[in-house]
């Protein structure tokens, strides 16, 4: 049995520990955040493998340096899917498409704002650059709206101690349809489409965030889009990642991705989803 460490908790942890046992890999779960660590002797089991490296880079190093593993996907591909400028910037050099976005650096002049707004046609997204859950993400419809936006963002960013302090601001994609689509190793797996109940779209939510309230249902995405998934995850050169598609009637657009995607129910993943997993983890164990 290969010993796989996941510092994942949740749902994930927990999908993943039966269908990984049955293919010889036991799944061990390590805490590597809200707790005190002993630095001189390690608290944590004897592991062959790390799945995805944990979220808090800090403790992160810790954890990595007691448990020496190969990672399925490491710290550089956490760091480099967590940057969404990066990605899209990535992406866009190899002709894969994305959404029209403007980085915005703080503290940044009323001018580059306004140049930035204007760039594109309003509504505009404003998100921060290194979130995920959809936290922080705006919708201005007018150039005030958004000044007052950035406003915000520069009072957080004034803080010291805030690592991050860039911004996007990016097009708004009309009745876009928002899919997240799993690629292991290179190949699609499965996809999800991410959907708002109509309740929460009369009161004005348009976040498609399952932890902001939509709901993820399988969906068999066409020959095009998987390709779209696949070559994105082949130019960022991360092996376990989501990839978040906008599709409207006449364009698909790779939104953002996610190295650390949670794993939905086996019912919405492609027949050999768990197989091509256990496939890339052993593979990863023998580096």
């Amino acid at each position: 049995m290969l010993d796989l460490a996941v510092a994942t908790e949740a749902e994930t942890y927990e999908r993943m520990q039966d269908p990984l046992a049955e293919r010889g890999i036991d799944v061990g779960h390590v805490r590597a955040k809200e707790r005190a660590i002993p630095l001189t002797e390690t608290p944590f089991d004897d592991f062959d493998v790390g799945f995805v490296y944990p979220t808090r880079l800090m403790e992160g190093a810790v954890v990595d340096a007691f448990l020496d593993v190969p990672w399925v996907n490491d710290r550089e591909a956490i760091l480099r899917s967590r940057n969404k400028a990066d990605v899209l910037t990535r992406l866009g050099r190899a002709d894969v498409p994305v959404p029209e976005t403007v980085m915005v650096s703080n503290p940044a002049d009323e001018a580059d704002l306004v140049a930035a707004f204007e760039r594109l046609d309003p509504p505009v997204v404003v998100k921060p650059n290194s979130t995920t859950r959809g936290v922080g993400v705006a919708k201005a419809h007018d150039l005030d709206s958004f000044l007052g936006i950035c406003d915000y963002l520069s009072l957080v960013h004034d803080y010291r101690a805030t690592g991050d302090r860039s911004f996007l601001v990016q097009e708004v994609i009309v009745d876009a349809r928002d899919y997240r689509a799993m690629v292991v190793d290179g190949e699609y797996v499965g996809a999800v489409e991410r959907r708002l109940p109509a309740d929460a779209r009369e009161r004005g939510r348009w976040k498609h965030n399952v932890h902001r309230g939509a709901v993820a249902e399988g969906v068999a995405l066409p020959d095009d889009l998987r390709e779209l998934a696949e070559r994105a995850a082949e130019v960022l050169d991360i092996p376990y990642l989501g990839v978040d598609l906008l599709v409207s009637e006449d364009r698909a657009v790779v939104n953002e991705t996610n190295a650390r995607p949670t794993i939905d129910s086996a019912t919405k993943y492609e027949d050999g989803f768990w197989d091509r997993l256990a496939d890339l983890i052993e593979k990863t164990a023998e580096r």
